[in-house]
């Protein structure tokens, strides 16, 4: 590629710091798969299993590199999670182009609940799977009318945990708050169980910006890519893991093996990090100037 083709195509910006995962698993089968090495007789398709795996730990441990979406809160206030979400670093609530960091409320709680007859025996399908409805927990959260009415919930939004009152966030102010849930941003809580967010009351239709960390995997082998960085350590992994999973391999090299990929794993998140005397000077001195 030359530095003309490079520059006029947006779709090549950057592109020359990544590998794709396709290339590095044709390079460690042509180098590192043969009678002369430790791993022999293994097929491609193994290689690419233990390369994916590197490549989710790459992107949790090493890269952090975030995806970014913008998400209009619907009336159930619920966000279904990305199909290749492993974590989140934050979620904002954006207003007037300005975001807003909300905070997890870990004490919050979505339910669902049995469908009862009037005997209080529960109902089953046709196929003997019990029947289930929303919750007087959910409903009671997402009926805006409690917020705007008389009483200590106007102008409040937040959860009911313990017959004591959380506020997300309301006018005015906040109270009786732990330090942790200390915010006048809107909460959520991660629902991993039923792959959603649930967010606070009285949000929706405002839109939220997620962040998160992927898995890494969310594209096709030939389009997911990893930093050349990471090259070396991804064989090294492959190579452990191939070798700790075979028989009759004494233990001094898997062990060997395995020290090699942990201390080239050291190394790649000190290269990735992008930590610098000068960096390090702005932050603790809280000036945002360049050190000489």
């Amino acid at each position: 590629m030359t530095e003309q083709t490079y520059y006029s195509d947006s779709a090549n910006w950057g592109g020359y710091q990544y590998v794709p995962l396709s290339e590095i698993v044709n390079n460690f089968m042509l180098i590192n798969v043969g009678n002369d090495t430790l791993v022999n007789n293994v097929p491609r398709h193994k290689v690419l299993f233990y390369a994916k795996e590197a490549v989710k730990q790459y992107n949790y441990d090493a890269a952090r590199e975030p995806r970014v979406f913008e998400y209009i809160v619907q009336d159930d206030l619920k966000m279904i999670l990305p199909h290749d979400y492993v974590n989140y670093i934050r979620i904002s609530l954006e207003s007037n182009g300005r975001l807003y960091t909300m905070h997890e409320n870990l004490q919050a709680i979505s339910a669902t609940a049995y469908d009862q007859d009037a005997n209080g025996d529960l109902q089953f399908d046709i196929d003997g799977n019990v029947l289930t409805t929303q919750s007087q927990l959910d409903t009671s959260r997402l009926d805006q009318t409690i917020y705007y009415g008389p009483g200590i919930y106007n102008g409040c939004a937040g959860w009911c945990v313990d017959d004591v009152w959380y506020f997300g966030y309301q006018r005015g102010g906040y109270y009786g708050l732990e330090t942790d849930r200390a915010s006048s941003n809107p909460s959520f809580r991660v629902n991993k169980k039923s792959g959603v967010i649930d967010f606070d009351s009285n949000i929706s239709g405002q839109r939220v910006v997620v962040e998160y960390i992927s898995d890494g995997l969310y594209a096709g082998d030939a389009e997911t890519y990893v930093h050349k960085f990471a090259e070396k350590w991804i064989y090294a992994y492959i190579r452990w893991a191939i070798l700790d999973d075979k028989i009759n391999v004494q233990e001094y090299i898997v062990r060997r093996a395995k020290d090699k990929q942990s201390s080239l794993l050291r190394n790649l998140k000190i290269s990735l990090s992008n930590i610098n005397a000068g960096r390090l000077l702005m932050v603790m001195r809280g000036k945002d100037k360049t050190i000489k």
